[in-house]
């Protein structure tokens, strides 16, 4: 009894489902770099609103 179907192969399915997991793992790392790097530039507008000290100074007050 042959193993492939009217699609393809079972490896080249397991292929595409390895490629896809892939792309996806990248897809979740890039989101996870962009949420934690927004996270530091929250903290640090955060510590500048608090002590005054930080990436920006409102001399208009």
């Amino acid at each position: 009894m042959d193993v492939s179907s009217g699609t393809g192969s079972v490896s080249a399915q397991v292929d595409v489902m390895k490629k896809a997991a892939e792309v996806q793992e990248q897809q979740v790392l890039k989101v996870l770099e962009g949420i934690e790097k927004e996270s530091q530039d929250t903290q640090q507008k955060n510590v500048a609103q608090k002590t005054g000290v930080g990436n920006s100074v409102d001399i208009m007050s």
